[in-house]
């Protein structure tokens, strides 16, 4: 491998790790192990904190893949709660409202979920890293400003009901879609949808075009990993 001409690696994203934090450490290992400052990286697509999953790094000239990567096709399976909100749509905050959702049925879910097949309209979370005038959203909302984000439009391929616990009023869904979509702000319009409301308790990126998690490195591998590899050290 060389990692300084580029290549591309395939991370699986722990839980409450940032993808900067992910890349970060893999640019750190891999620097060292090539005695350079700073190798040169970057990912293709941001995953949560609290999501976890296939996160692909590029390093060296390979980063100007990183466009065109961005565009493949991702799937995820994410757990919802139904009956309550918070104002991130996940578990980052606490719950800031509840629901009833006595009237909410396996075929209601069901039926509901369709309307959110295909082109749709879609408002990213103010807790997210879009910016607004240069300065990322979530940033604005934790320093107490107001934050309006404009709608957008993004692609929904498929969405797959995999479980409805009618218990506990959780349901897991398979998404299968394009570039730009927040599975959160999806979980957000699904409970409002159900009249309900309803915000991720989980959340996993299973494939990005071809790289499903069967291909990914755990990063408490990532270092044996590494030390696995032939390595080719060269100039830029």
């Amino acid at each position: 491998m060389n990692f300084t001409q580029g290549e591309i690696i395939y991370i699986n994203k722990p839980y409450r790790m940032t993808s900067f934090g992910a890349l970060a450490f893999v640019r750190t290992r891999i620097s060292k192990k090539i005695g350079v400052k700073r190798v040169k990286i970057g990912h293709a697509g941001t995953l949560d904190p609290l999501a976890t999953g296939v996160l692909i790094l590029c390093t060296g000239k390979k980063t100007k893949e990183i466009e065109r990567l961005q565009y493949d096709t991702k799937e995820y399976t994410a757990t919802l709660q139904l009956g309550a909100t918070t104002p991130s749509y996940d578990m980052e905050h606490e719950v800031d409202e509840t629901y009833p959702t006595e009237h909410i049925t396996k075929e209601l879910v069901e039926q509901t979920l369709m309307q959110f097949v295909g082109d749709i309209q879609q408002v990213p979370p103010q807790y997210s890293a879009v910016k607004i005038g240069g300065k990322r959203a979530y940033n604005l909302m934790r320093k107490g400003n107001e934050v309006v984000l404009s709608a957008k439009t993004v692609r929904i391929d498929k969405i797959e009901l995999t479980d409805f616990r009618p218990d506990i009023m959780q349901m897991t869904i398979r998404v299968i879609c394009g570039k730009g979509t927040y599975i959160r702000s999806l979980a957000r319009d699904i409970g409002e949808a159900l009249g309900s409301g309803a915000y991720l308790t989980a959340l996993c990126r299973t494939r990005v075009g071809d790289v499903t998690l069967a291909d990914c490195v755990e990063m408490d591998d990532f270092s044996a990993w590494l030390d696995q590899q032939e390595i080719e050290i060269s100039q830029k």
